[in-house]
């Protein structure tokens, strides 16, 4: 048993231990989907900027010379490095550091480029060209420890050509560089997601930690009473004061049933022990006068009835607190006058009905009209005269109202039942609707004692609240009241 518990334990503790790697891992990977995203885009926009606006500015110089050339009849001691005045090189290198090479009529190189540039069969045909201004282009070119890109402009009348060459190497070695730190800043910016995500998940799952704890605690040891931890305001606080109120309800409805129980075996050994006891004495019935058998019969009938209707509201009080009869609209009115109709044929007694505004109500008939027989059965039990009629009085008023006994707070309809018996005394007004309690007076009578217990339970259901008091001149008011439009919890 102990190695199971141990073995649900781990099992538990994995599976949050997942949750938390599920958070972490989830954190992360939206954190490294986002930086790469943005790193990659960043990078793209950069490199294109710097290899579009380099480009730009080549092409630009080549142009420059293109339109000079065209222009000007220029020779090849135009482009020489020994201008001291400047001229057309010390133009075409100020803009973007151009290396300049100026080729002779034979493509023979004139004056070298730093570094010298090579010389193609393409270059040689451009340096012999008739027409000034044409051109040749290469890009991708191995010179040195660096990689150009290479035009050739004609000079015209075979008197040479110039090249230009821009290195473009650096600047792909610079990409390279910022591309190696914005992976290095994608990776610590994806670490640093991952501990924040874990940090983050162990925050969240540690009361999802606590708050099983206390689930494995409740059904290892079956106690309902164990204090659930509840901390913060989000989902997981919800849930958790959502099973501490639902371990509450367990335990109240455990502790009911208990005590249900408990008074049920309590009250039921009286009629058992008397029908026990007659039983034996029918094994002597032929000894017995008739009279003593006359009795002896009576009272078995009378403890078996009681026996009967004990067992009835035990089941019906039983059911009461599991009741899956559906709400509906309901006049109490109409279930006020089906009971005087059926209390005037059991009892003989003369049952009025008194009505005032609107009752109806949303709630189950069945059970109203359970509450509303006990309460007429119990002022026809009591007032054993007869003297004047029992008074069902339904009152709805649709605004909240109260009673001398205070009991009737928020209610919209109120259901009373007025008697001219002895009264209660002021003494068990508390506790007449307490299950099985009979008040001195009535424990000479038949009954239960749970009648009004099953008022009380059916007001509670239909949000409402059971109320005594005495009554002016003799006698004792009993009803209890009805939320309009809640039917309570089932």
């Amino acid at each position: 048993m102990r190695s199971g518990a141990r073995l649900r334990r781990w099992v538990a503790r994995a599976r949050l231990s997942s949750l938390r790697t599920t958070f972490t891992v989830s954190f992360a990977a939206v954190a490294a989907a986002v930086t790469v995203l943005v790193g990659f885009l960043s990078y793209d926009a950069a490199a294109r900027l710097v290899r579009v606006d380099q480009q730009t500015v080549f092409e630009g110089v080549v142009q420059d010379l293109l339109d000079e050339v065209r222009h000007s009849a220029l020779t090849p001691a135009d482009f020489a490095t020994a201008d001291a005045d400047g001229g057309p090189r010390d133009e075409l290198i100020r803009p973007s550091g151009t290396v300049v090479q100026v080729l002779g009529p034979d493509a023979s190189v004139v004056d070298r480029g730093h570094p010298p540039l090579p010389v193609g069969a393409d270059d040689r045909r451009i340096a012999a060209a008739r027409t000034a201004g044409q051109l040749v282009e290469h890009r991708d070119v191995d010179v040195g420890d660096g990689m150009y890109r290479v035009a050739t402009v004609s000079l015209g009348d075979g008197r040479g050509a110039v090249q230009i060459a821009q290195e473009f190497s650096d600047t792909e070695d610079l990409l390279r560089e910022l591309q190696q730190r914005t992976v290095l800043l994608v990776g610590a910016v994806v670490i640093a997601a991952g501990l924040f995500g874990w940090w983050l998940a162990r925050r969240i799952t540690s009361r999802l930690v606590r708050l099983a704890g206390a689930a494995e605690d409740v059904a290892r040891t079956g106690r309902l009473g164990i204090q659930v931890p509840v901390a913060g305001y989000d989902e997981v606080a919800r849930l958790g004061r959502s099973f501490d109120r639902m371990l509450g309800r367990l335990a109240q409805s455990e502790e009911d049933q208990r005590r249900l129980v408990q008074d049920a075996g309590h009250e039921l050994r009286t009629p058992l022990t008397s029908l026990r006891t007659n039983i034996s004495m029918l094994r002597r019935i032929d000894e017995l006068p008739p009279a003593a058998r006359g009795e002896l019969v009576a009272d078995l009938a009378q403890e078996s009835r009681e026996l009967t209707d004990l067992v009835n509201e035990l089941v019906d009080l039983a059911a009461g607190q599991s009741d899956r009869e559906p709400l509906q609209r309901v006049a109490l009115a109409d279930i006020a006058e089906d009971v005087a109709v059926a209390a005037r044929r059991r009892t003989g007694r003369a049952v009025t009905v008194r009505v005032s505004g609107d009752t109806v109500v949303d709630g189950r008939p069945g059970a109203l009209q359970r509450a509303l027989s006990n309460l007429v059965d119990n002022a026809a039990k009591f007032d054993r005269g007869g003297g004047e009629p029992i008074d069902i009085v339904v009152t709805g008023t649709g605004v909240p109202v109260g009673t001398s006994a205070g009991a009737d707070v928020g209610a919209a309809v109120r259901v009373e039942v007025l008697d001219r018996g002895p009264g209660i005394a002021e003494e068990d007004l508390d506790r007449v609707f307490d299950r099985f309690y009979r008040a001195p007076d009535a424990r000479s009578l038949p009954g239960s004692g749970l009648g009004l217990s099953i008022v009380r339970e059916v007001a509670a259901a239909h949000g409402g609240d059971p109320f005594a008091r005495r009554r002016e001149g003799g006698g004792s008011a009993i009803g209890f009241t009805v939320g309009r439009g809640g039917g309570g919890e089932d």
